[in-house]
């Protein structure tokens, strides 16, 4: 009965006559109008995020969050013409990422605000050319079978043996990274105590960024980091965190013995089930007796999330060329089959940023 309900109503909204019929009709009227509006968006959600990239390019959210700024002013900086600032201006303005003052200037909008600060978000839309040009012809990408992608090419060790990456190939990605898990952290931190720990090893955990933001919160802990050899050669060697650095690769090195927690951040999603189940395995073999294993990332079909994983990140990782957002199930699968007991799901402030899942080996 609830699939005949549903397509009765969907062929009821494909009908030309009834939306034309209900869209003069209170209260069908705002239901029609916003769903036109949601069409629309996806529609010209290109463009929307073309304004943003423009934006960070032209460094005009810092700029303005010094205070409002004449077009003319940021013609001037920007080295643009009038027409053109304007037409920037007045894009950003209806996304409300810049607000009006008057009419030739401008100001942070609540979006733009909120951007301040936050260089993951930034960081993220400054290397979304690289995915913009994988998806110029979205039917081949989706086509299937091995081909070269901008993606791919940015985050090597989708493509190429991971161990001979040099520390100038990962420099790139590494930053992006270390740019976007403050982020990441803040949320972890919200869903789970770290406070019973007392060696936390971050596997694949990059230049430190993520070590260094719970260290901040639980300095008690003794911290490790395990990844690749040229990632590890651009490890900032000053941090308010003393943090052991270990260079491998996790799925053919063993990882360090003994910790009473491993974390996986963003990681599992980057890879295909084959690679995750080398890593699980590692990771079993390393954690210390009832030690814990925790997974940090965008989870496909979450609740309120679901065009983080089923969208953006089900195209970004396809055209990347390795890994899949998954379901909560999918996850639990690999970590059953690898010896791992189900999980358990800590809800997290922002999901679109990341769930936190947690497990123990059997």
């Amino acid at each position: 009965m609830r699939d005949w309900w549903r397509d009765w109503r969907i062929r009821l909204i494909a009908n030309p006559e009834f939306r034309r019929i209900v869209s003069r009709i209170w209260p069908f009227s705002r239901v029609a109008r916003r769903q036109a509006r949601r069409l629309f968006d996806i529609s010209a959600g290109f463009v929307y995020s073309q304004t943003l990239m423009a934006c960070v390019e032209l460094d005009w959210f810092e700029r303005l969050a010094k205070g409002p700024q004449s077009l003319s002013a940021l013609a001037a900086e920007c080295n643009l013409d009038m027409s053109g600032v304007k037409r920037l201006a007045a894009a950003a303005a209806a996304l409300d990422l810049l607000e009006w003052r008057g009419a030739s200037a401008v100001a942070l909008g609540q979006l733009g605000a909120a951007l301040i600060g936050d260089r993951g978000v930034v960081a993220m839309a400054a290397h979304h050319d690289l995915l913009y040009a994988d998806l110029s012809n979205p039917l081949a990408l989706l086509g299937g079978g091995e081909r070269q992608t901008a993606l791919g090419e940015f985050w090597g060790y989708a493509k190429t043996d991971p161990k001979a990456l040099s520390a100038e190939r990962v420099r790139a990605y590494s930053q992006l990274m270390a740019d976007s898990q403050p982020m990441v952290a803040e949320q972890v931190l919200a869903a789970f105590d770290f406070s019973d720990a007392s060696r936390l090893l971050d596997v694949g955990g990059g230049t430190g960024a993520f070590v260094q933001a719970i260290g901040a919160a639980h300095p008690h802990i003794k911290y490790e980091i395990f990844d690749l050899p040229g990632v590890a050669e651009l490890a900032a060697v000053t941090s308010e965190v003393a943090i052991v650095r270990h260079a491998g690769d996790f799925c053919s090195d063993p990882l360090p013995q003994g910790a009473d927690i491993v974390t996986l951040i963003r990681i599992i999603q980057d890879h295909d089930d084959d690679v995750v189940d080398q890593l699980l395995t590692n990771v079993r073999q390393s954690l210390s007796p009832g030690g814990a294993l925790l997974i940090a990332e965008p989870l496909a079909g979450s609740p309120g999330a679901e065009t983080v994983g089923d969208v953006y990140f089900g195209f970004y990782l396809l055209a990347m060329g390795s890994g899949k957002a998954r379901t909560i199930p999918e996850i639990n699968r690999l970590l059953e089959q690898n010896g791992f007991a189900p999980v358990r799901h800590h809800s997290t402030p922002v999901p679109l940023i990341c769930s936190v899942l947690t497990t123990h080996a059997i």
